[in-house]
């Protein structure tokens, strides 16, 4: 067997992108709708920012944690989708080595942010239904910037490790990545060295923060949901659980489109590969693009201070 260690491997500098290796010609189709999705998402959550800033009705807590939303939302829009269409554009296919590792860092950092935030959500309707003498106290301005914090420090420091972990990894020559972003799973494949504890570090790392969210996230709307059934007041119900919907709505979004691509990406043998791919691409934009809308249609505060903000345009 020949060692590689006898040879002189120029090391990789950059990556090439491949969107689609099965189905190239799909990318002209695609970008119309990814742009619209793409602005549409960009517009609204910035409309949604813009207003949460100006309106004081919403400068409360529950508000600065969908602000927090938004941004990690824009985040990743803007991490991902700009490359995507220069692909589709132009056929800017390349990407620098430190370029390719900083948006895998990014992707999986604020994924797991969202989903972080999510479950900070879930708490503050816990304790708005179940709680609400005690709201004022425990959801504070405080509470806010300490959930922020935690939001940000969890989730880099468990991400920090995956490009780290990647980048150490030699590439042997190849460098055309089958897909139109850097996921660990499509760089690694290009490393002549073993990626198990790399591909094992994602896996273990993903499922326990996603998990323990989602665990938490139930448990949130359990504790409501009982709390709910108790109130006898007539229409008192109904309101209690409307406060919750647009969150639940959102959470709905994040976590069926993840659940669809998790579950396309262990079924890669009986599927086009071409698929998962797509399917990552609608994962940051779809969500982000709704998720404004959602709120923006069922609060009426976020409704009235939309209004007020484009009749000062």
């Amino acid at each position: 067997m020949i060692s590689y260690s006898n040879y002189s491997i120029p090391p990789v500098s950059e990556f090439l992108l491949i969107c689609f290796p099965n189905y190239q010609s799909w990318q002209h189709w695609l970008s119309l709708p990814l742009s619209l999705l793409f602005v549409l998402a960009m517009g609204a959550n910035a409309t949604l920012l813009i207003t949460i800033r100006l309106e004081a009705c919403l400068r409360e807590p529950m508000y600065y944690l969908l602000s927090l939303l938004s941004l990690l939302d824009i985040v990743l829009c803007l991490t991902v989708i700009p490359k995507v269409l220069a692909i589709f554009w132009f056929d800017l296919r390349s990407i620098s080595f430190s370029a390719c590792f900083l948006q895998m860092f990014i992707i999986n950092c604020f994924l797991a942010m969202e989903s972080c935030t999510f479950m900070v959500m879930a708490y503050d309707r816990y304790v708005a239904i179940c709680h609400p003498l005690r709201y004022p106290s425990i959801i504070t301005d405080q509470f806010v910037v300490r959930a922020a914090i935690f939001v940000v420090a969890r989730n880099g420091l468990f991400f920090l490790p995956v490009p780290i972990l990647s980048a150490r990894l030699r590439y042997c020559a190849e460098n055309i990545i089958k897909n139109c972003i850097c996921t660990n799973l499509s760089v690694s494949k290009l490393s002549c060295d073993d990626t198990t504890f790399n591909r094992l570090y994602q896996f273990v790392a993903g499922w326990t923060l996603l998990g323990s969210d989602l665990i938490l996230i139930i448990l949130s709307y359990s504790f409501i949901l009982k709390a709910v059934l108790r109130i006898k007041a007539e229409g008192a119900a109904a309101k209690a659980l409307s406060t919750c919907g647009s969150h639940f709505i959102l959470i709905l979004f994040f976590s069926t489109v993840l659940l669809v691509l998790v579950i396309t990406n262990l079924a890669r043998k009986r599927i086009p590969p071409d698929v998962p791919i797509l399917l990552n691409i609608l994962h940051h934009l779809i969500p982000p693009a709704l998720n404004p809308i959602v709120y923006g249609v069922r609060t009426k505060e976020i409704k009235q201070g939309i209004q007020k903000l484009l009749r000062r345009l």
